[in-house]
């Protein structure tokens, strides 16, 4: 089992920036990819961005490439999303998960540990 905790999300104006974070415990040791997924009121659960086991390959949906960064510190069992550029339809609860495998993947059934999630609100 991986037990996964969020957090960093708050609100903050369009154009601004948050850094959340995802820190793993318990069966650490397994080499897993990570990803991050976001859901809106009202909206099914949506790909944000993945990041491979070495950290060495990313992955990320259009709607936040070149705006989003997601990273990890496996020495620190963190993973990390930098969003700047911040628009209001990026308000959402956002998940970070880990697959049993190093690589990444965009659908969201292929994750078994999921967080609790952190909600981030972006006000125009």
């Amino acid at each position: 089992q991986v037990q996964l905790v969020e957090s960093g999300g708050g609100w903050v104006q369009a154009g601004g920036s948050l850094r959340l974070s995802c820190a793993a415990s318990g069966r650490t040791g397994s080499r897993n990819a990570m990803g991050w997924f976001r859901q809106a009121p009202g909206k099914e659960r949506e790909f944000v961005a993945a990041i491979s086991w070495s950290g060495g390959n990313t992955y990320y949906a259009d709607s936040v490439k070149g705006r989003f960064t997601i990273s990890r510190d496996n020495a620190k069992n963190t993973v990390y999303l930098q969003m700047n550029s911040l628009k209001p339809e990026d308000t959402a609860v956002y998940y970070c998960a880990a697959r049993s495998s190093t690589w990444y993947d965009p659908d969201p059934g292929r994750y078994a540990y999921w967080g609790q999630g952190t909600q981030v609100t972006v006000s125009s």
